[in-house]
């Protein structure tokens, strides 16, 4: 590695006043001058204190990520970086193995582990979880960067960001997102349990502004004055995975893209191979300028998607709100379809959080001076509209018109929707901590845990810490008691576990 790299620049032995000298120039050389909040955050990263970073996108927390973990290397301590989707992980891995080399930097995905045993790993939050349940405060885990942490109120996978800040005593935690909320309770546990301060860096102002409308257009007119207008990139969220690859589709009527872009699509692909099906809508489609992104699709496609809107050779991405989870892809214009989402329950109106994370992906620091974000009137309305317009001024033609209903069930959205989605801070963060028998077995699994049930380190005492000792509240934490024990009972009743505590037969219900 040569000696100008930041690793071999890094104080040895740790000095805070030195690292920032050098961080800072580091940084400058890389033609970046920090902003007010992040040279802040950095500061509370030297002093060893927690972080609870919430600033909007484009104000650089990836910056402050790497700051954290340059701190970590430099006091000869191991940190973790943990994101929500593989690819995102896989992002990270590579711009942090461009920073602090090959030899410094592992990934573990559950698909893949590339040098593990590094002193900067990067992983899904799900495999820092389970290090967590598995090794608790004997971990090997200095320091955390919890990257979109406002997954912790993810009713399915919330669970994996809150183990760590519950297990992980030891570490120092970075908790990043655009979207988070209050997250007083969050931070005054975390400082409970660790002893060390929580520092907040929040409401920072955006770099580049957003502008907002609301247009009563149809989709395809809409976009063809988005171009025209030099607002691409131009992302279409759709709220289900066959209406965005239904919107590209229509679209491939447009003319998307000039002679010399397709061209250059062309090159890029090069021998990709597309495979019959979707692979070849999706290969008509990009070499139109017209990129298809949900998470259903195969991975290589995904990635393919990503890596042509990186390079600016897509003008149009159509897709469901995954680009809201931090993947790096330029855009300028967010286009939302609706401002309504099934949740696998009920169709409902979008969270503030939800509206949040994805329009704040509008608008490119360093290359935009504005961001724009456009919601789509209900399709009914937008006929309404148009009859009405075509209507014009002739009384009889009015008399005439029938306005065209909403479908039975819609739940619906305007103006109002608009403004108020616009104006609203992230809810807080809800707990959906919960247990499983997978859980249950990296418990027992874990050092000590056959030791008596009066011992610190027995099973017993782990799982009961884990149920009663977190961020939900007193009847949610006695129902995770009783599946904790049920759970127990199923692994003794298959023969997975042959005992707990010393000879214990199993946990008492209560205590």
């Amino acid at each position: 590695m040569p000696s100008d790299t930041l690793p071999n620049r890094l104080p040895q032995p740790w000095d805070p006043d030195a690292f920032l000298a050098v961080f800072d120039a580091w940084t400058r050389e890389r033609g970046l001058a920090l902003y007010p909040a992040q040279e802040e955050a950095v500061l509370e990263l030297v002093l060893d204190r927690h972080l609870v970073l919430s600033t909007p996108t484009g104000t650089g927390k990836s910056l402050v990520a790497v700051a954290a973990h340059a701190v970590a290397l430099a006091q000869g301590r191991r940190s973790y970086y943990t994101a929500p989707l593989k690819a995102l992980v896989s992002e990270k891995f590579f711009d942090l193995v461009a920073i602090f080399g090959a030899e410094n930097v592992g990934m573990v995905t559950g698909d893949s582990s590339v040098n593990p045993d590094a002193p900067i790993v990067c992983c899904t939050a799900e495999i820092l979880a389970n290090i967590a349940l598995r090794r608790g405060a004997d971990a090997d885990v200095d320091s955390v960067v919890m990257d979109e942490f406002h997954f912790y109120a993810d009713p399915d996978r919330g669970w994996a960001w809150q183990v760590p800040l519950l297990e992980l005593p030891r570490a120092r935690f970075v908790l990043m997102s655009a979207t988070l909320g209050d997250v007083t309770t969050i931070a005054g546990d975390l400082e409970r349990r660790t002893g060390r301060e929580v520092a907040r860096v929040t409401g920072v102002e955006r770099p580049v502004p957003l502008h907002y409308r609301y247009a009563v257009t149809p989709v395809q007119e809409l976009v063809e004055g988005l171009l025209a207008e030099g607002l691409a990139p131009v992302y279409i969220v759709h709220f289900s995975q066959a209406a965005a690859v239904e919107r590209a589709q229509a679209l491939a009527s447009v003319r998307v893209a000039s002679r010399e872009q397709r061209d250059a699509i062309a090159a890029a692909i090069g021998g990709f191979r597309f495979s019959a099906g979707f692979g070849a809508t999706l290969s008509r489609l990009v070499r139109a300028g017209i990129g298809v992104h949900h998470a259903g699709m195969l991975p290589r496609y995904r990635r393919l998607v990503e890596q042509l809107a990186q390079q600016g050779l897509l003008r149009v991405v159509c897709g469901t709100d995954t680009l809201g989870v931090g993947i790096n892809v330029p855009i300028r214009t967010v286009l939302l379809t609706g401002l309504t989402k099934f949740d696998g329950t009920r169709m409902r109106q979008l969270t503030a959080r939800e509206f949040h994370q994805v329009a704040g992906r509008a608008g490119r620091a360093g290359f935009d001076t504005a961001g724009e974000v456009v919601a789509l009137a209900p399709e009914h309305e937008i006929e309404n509209a148009r009859a009405a317009a075509k209507a014009g001024d002739d009384p009889k033609a009015k008399r005439k018109l029938v306005k065209k209903r909403a479908p039975d069930g819609f739940v619906s959205w305007g103006p109002a929707s608009f403004e108020r989605l616009i104006a609203a801070d992230p809810e807080p963060l809800a707990s959906s901590l919960r247990m499983t028998a997978a859980m249950m077995l990296q418990l027992l699994s874990r050092p000590g845990a056959d030791a008596a049930a009066s011992e610190p380190g027995s099973a017993f005492r782990v799982v009961r810490e884990l149920v009663t000792d977190n961020h939900e509240p007193p009847a949610r934490r006695a129902a995770l008691a009783r599946r904790a024990i049920a759970l127990y009972r199923t692994l003794r009743t298959a023969g997975v576990v042959e005992q707990l505590g010393g000879g214990s037969t199993e946990p008492p219900a209560s205590g």
